[in-house]
């Protein structure tokens, strides 16, 4: 039986998947972020291994079929609008374009970092947010990084993941790209909750979602067009490099940078 839709509710809906897109943004980024040619290297190494019992990843074949749907789409739609927009735009502008995106997100931002319990993130949002936004000209320069407050990126998959949610399989997800059990639902629920979009979708201004979207994912594949055509270039099995790659990214989020334990073992000192 078919649900006939309001224009309005038609209109919260394409609101909600533009959000929901605008939140794989990030993903992209922490699949490529602060990445090395060593980097790169050392993952295609460990992936000309078998496959590790670690992988879990279940539903390869699929996830594998989805993975090169979103390839496709990506040669054929995304990169080509990034290279446009890195031509177009001068990097002082993309820059100050990152700087205005971040600047709107810093409530959900805020929200995770107090669900984190971690007060002193959650202050260093909120200085953020206030310097930048009237000193920084609306969030267009980041003059809270220049005074020793540099963004950091929190979501509600990093949130979950603090609350000692287990992250269960890995997914891809169309479009959207790499995730797992506990992190593409998070996804969906971040991109319901956002205070900014639904107060666009309320007033009608579904514009500025959608413009929203589109500058994210732009600037986010424009900045790394070149780390992720040399992990096309150089992984034995792109598939499984992205996925270590993906989940390397985002363990480092979620312990805000900190060295990983099992990696990086405390040393005993001796005195």
């Amino acid at each position: 039986m078919s649900v006939r839709r309001s224009p309005y509710r038609q209109s919260r809906l394409a609101a909600l998947t533009a959000l929901m897109l605008l939140g794989a943004a990030p993903v992209a980024a922490q699949t490529a972020d602060q990445v090395t040619e060593t980097q790169l290297a050392q993952i295609a190494a460990e992936n000309r291994e078998s496959h590790r019992d670690d992988a879990n990843d279940p539903l390869e074949p699929i996830n594998r079929g989805v993975f090169w749907f979103n390839e496709l789409l990506d040669v054929v739609i995304i990169r080509p609008v990034a290279e446009i927009y890195r031509t177009v735009l001068p990097d002082p502008v993309r820059t100050g374009v990152r700087n205005v995106l971040r600047n709107v997100r810093a409530p959900l931002d805020l929200t995770n970092q107090v669900l984190q319990g971690d007060l002193d993130g959650a202050g260093d949002v909120l200085a953020r947010f206030a310097i930048n936004t009237t000193v920084g000209l609306g969030g267009l320069i980041d003059v809270a990084a220049q005074n020793g407050i540099p963004y950091e990126y929190e979501s509600f998959e990093q949130t979950l993941a603090v609350w000692g949610v287990p992250e269960g399989p890995y997914l891809v997800l169309p479009v959207i790209g790499a995730s797992s059990l506990r992190d593409g639902p998070a996804l969906f629920l971040e991109a319901w909750a956002d205070p900014v979009t639904r107060y666009a979708a309320n007033n009608e201004e579904d514009w500025f979602t959608y413009t929203r979207v589109g500058l994210t994912i732009a600037d986010t594949r424009a900045e790394y067009i070149e780390v992720i055509d040399d992990l096309r270039a150089n992984s034995f099995d792109y598939y499984a490099a992205f996925r270590s790659l993906y989940r390397q990214r985002r363990d480092g989020w979620i312990r805000d940078g900190a060295p990983d334990p099992e990696q990086f073992p405390d040393i005993p000192e001796f005195d």
